[in-house]
């Protein structure tokens, strides 16, 4: 019964949101590991994993379905873990929505407390419960090297005049989760700035990169006079955050014909045709934007 005991005191920690009631219920050497951990964790990882959990779900909870023992010190316990997003997870913002997990813990138990904990679930059910795109691919072949990519859009339709690029390097994925938390909040900061476009930013490997689109190559410049943008540029000076990285302006030698295609006809015309009308007559579609 001793078993069954620390693994509701367990259960109990998670539910009252509390890492360091879980932590109390471990050996010295206890670990925990679920499809999520990239193997086992202990101590102050387990401590910052929990943490993690809780910001992104505060109302988080565990409903225990089915607990028993599998052997005299194993646990076996079926659960359905519930909450509402309403912190950042991996950088993203807070999408409100809840979520339903049903997962399995085993429970090894040993003379100082819990020496292993082995969740299992499906990954994929929660980044699908809050509608977010799973991609599954491989992280290099050769000279190719694969990463995802986001785009912030202004709802201007004008030319770039210019493009401003950042380029960091990450040191390990916690680096690399606050420059993608920091880039979010700048293009959102961007989406009201004068003579601003688009964004785009991408994560491939250890590089991190955005591309900003402007109407004039002076436009970037306001900045590097404060917000969130300025906020980052002290913390890649002061060592908390990249490992290393660039900017750069870029003006355009020239910028192409944007074609659209003609519905009826299936030709392509110009998109700035006068009235946007096809040489066969019928009316054009709204052109995509450059950037």
């Amino acid at each position: 019964m001793r078993s069954l005991e620390v693994a509701q005191q367990y259960f109990d920690g998670w539910n009252r949101r509390d890492p360091e009631a879980v932590l109390a219920t471990m050996a010295a050497t206890g670990t925990y590991s679920d499809p999520l951990t990239g193997g086992p964790v202990s101590g102050d990882a387990f401590a910052g994993y929990m943490k993690g959990l809780f910001s992104a779900f505060p109302d988080v909870s565990f409903e225990l379905l089915n607990v028993g023992l599998a052997a005299p010190d194993l646990v076996s316990a079926q659960w359905i873990m519930r909450g509402t997003n309403h912190g950042s997870m991996n950088g993203l913002p807070p999408t409100g929505k809840p979520i339903e997990l049903p997962g399995a813990d085993f429970i090894r138990i040993a003379n100082d407390g819990i020496g292993s904990v082995n969740g299992y679930f499906d990954s994929r059910v929660v980044p699908d419960q809050l509608g977010l795109q799973v991609l599954v691919q491989p992280t290099a072949i050769g000279p190719f090297t694969f990463g995802a990519a986001v785009r912030a859009w202004s709802g201007k339709t004008e030319k770039p005049g210019a493009f401003s690029i950042t380029v960091l390097r990450a040191r390990d994925l916690k680096d690399a989760a606050g420059v993608s938390e920091l880039s979010q909040q700048i293009a959102t900061e961007l989406l009201a700035a004068p003579g601003f476009l688009g964004f785009v930013g991408a994560t491939i490997g250890e590089r991190m990169l955005t591309v900003s689109a402007w109407e004039d190559a002076e436009a970037p410049k306001q900045v590097m006079r404060g917000g969130v943008h300025a906020e980052a540029m002290k913390k890649f000076w002061s060592g908390e955050l990249g490992g290393g990285g660039y900017t750069a302006v870029y003006v355009p030698d020239h910028v192409n014909t944007m074609w659209v295609r003609c519905p009826s006809c299936q030709k392509m015309a110009d998109s700035e045709t006068p009235r946007r009308t096809c040489a066969c007559g019928a009316t054009l579609p709204q052109a995509m934007s450059y950037w």
